[in-house]
């Protein structure tokens, strides 16, 4: 099954995470089949906290993939980001 899910990397206490579309099968920081965006928890200042690419994302969820709990939160913060702009 193909899942949207964070995959971590930055440094030790601070995290970054790309939101990545893979097979459940693989690792979390392993191979992936597309990145379609980002969530930096500990942005601050002109950083950006967030960027997804919602079309993208829409897309794979029609071809079935499923979305992690934290994904889908990003995704309606995402489509809340694009109303306001």
């Amino acid at each position: 099954m193909v899942k949207i899910r964070l995959s971590r990397g930055g440094a030790k206490g601070r995290p970054f995470y790309h939101v990545v579309v893979t097979d459940q099968r693989n690792k979390r920081d392993g191979r992936s089949i597309e990145n379609v965006g980002f969530y930096n928890p500990v942005a601050s200042g002109k950083d950006k906290r967030l960027e997804l690419n919602v079309e993208r994302v829409n897309e794979w969820v029609g071809k079935g993939a499923q979305l992690t709990d934290k994904v889908a939160a990003l995704l309606k913060e995402a489509g809340k980001q694009q109303a306001a702009a």
